[in-house]
This record gives C-alpha cells, structure tokens and sequence, in this order.
C-alpha cells in the first residue's frame, strides 16, 4: 500500500480512536517504546521500494519522526500493529489524507509475511473510515508488482480505478495500480458478511 503525497490537515477527517482491537492484533498509536523495533522492522528495502514516504536505510532516527509527526498529526489516523497478547511489532497501518481523500495504507514487516497481518489490519482500519468519518469514498493503491497488496486490497473490497505513478523515496517514479471502496459497497459488504 502506498500513500503518494504528505496528508493534508483536514479536520473533518480527523479520527479520534486511540485503539482497535482485531481477532490477532492490536492497533494503537506508535509511541516513542517503538523505535527500536519500528526501525528493526522498517529498515529493509523490500518494505520501502513498495512505499512513497519510507526512506532506506531506515534507522532510530526515522523512527523517532514518524513518531513525533503521528503524534502530531490532526488528520487521518496512524497505528503501530502489534500482537494481542505479547504486544510484539509487526508492521504500521492507518488512513491518511491525501489530495483525492482519504486514504488506506499499510506495511508489514518481512518477517510477519504470509500471516494475513495486513488484511486484519486493512479490514478493521476500512471499517474505520466509513464509521468515524463521513467520507464517502475510501481509496488505496499499490505498486504494480506487489501481488500481496493488491490481495489485501481486493479482500476488503476496493475495486479498481486505474493506474498512476508514485514518486517512492527510494525506487524513484513508479507505476500504481489505484482503488476505491465506496461507502455504498462497504454497507453491502458488511451485510453480507453478517448473513
């Protein structure tokens, strides 16, 4: 999942859900405790060649921006993703505001691959966006050579919207497959998952 431009400062779509909890994971703010782990996890090239905004390498440092600048952030929502239980760091997630809306984002570190962590994820971060907030469209993207993303992003329903470039800090202009999930679709969703 990717993210192509920095997150605006639209209040009204501002999120005011500290945590949530899925069957796996917890979801909750990233806090200056992360670092270490946040920068063991982060700082792998695979992980950001499929992002806008991750740098490489990815260090102490990197992590302790991210931090301050979630914290202070007044628009869209970050989460640190970290099992239930033993509290362990998996990866980040959250909904930021972009020039088209709102939009879904998620990584994951390498060694959680293959668990379904970013489709749990995704799934209570797009129930998220349409409960907390009155947008009506959820979008989300991926680089056109990441089969994985582009599952998770079909399991929660967006449906496809076309192609674009994305500026990645570190793979250069690369090319996007864009989504979309209407607020409409995500209601038929939801009750067909209840049947």
């Amino acid at each position: 999942m990717v993210a192509e431009k920095e997150d605006s400062e639209d209040e009204s779509l501002a999120i005011d859900r500290s945590v949530l909890v899925t069957e796996r994971l917890v979801l909750r703010r990233p806090r200056d405790g992360d670092v270490a782990a946040l920068a063991a996890l982060a700082d792998n090239r695979h992980v950001a060649e499929m992002l806008a905004r991750m740098p490489h390498p990815y260090g102490e440092a990197e992590a302790r921006t991210f931090i301050a600048m979630e914290t202070n952030r007044r628009s869209g929502a970050a989460y640190a993703l970290t099992l239930a239980g033993t509290g362990g760091f998996v990866g980040c997630a959250g909904l930021n505001v972009t020039d088209r809306g709102l939009e879904l984002g998620y990584w994951i570190g390498e060694p959680f691959w293959k668990q379904g962590f970013a489709t749990e994820a995704a799934h209570a971060l797009v129930d998220l966006a349409f409960e907390a907030t009155s947008t009506n469209v959820l979008h989300a993207s991926c680089r056109v050579i990441n089969p994985a993303s582009r599952r998770v992003i079909h399991k929660c329903g967006f449906q496809y919207a076309g192609q674009g470039m994305m500026h990645s800090l570190v793979a250069g202009q690369v090319p996007i497959e864009r989504y979309r999930l209407d607020r409409r679709t995500w209601t038929s969703l939801r009750s067909w998952a209840r049947s």
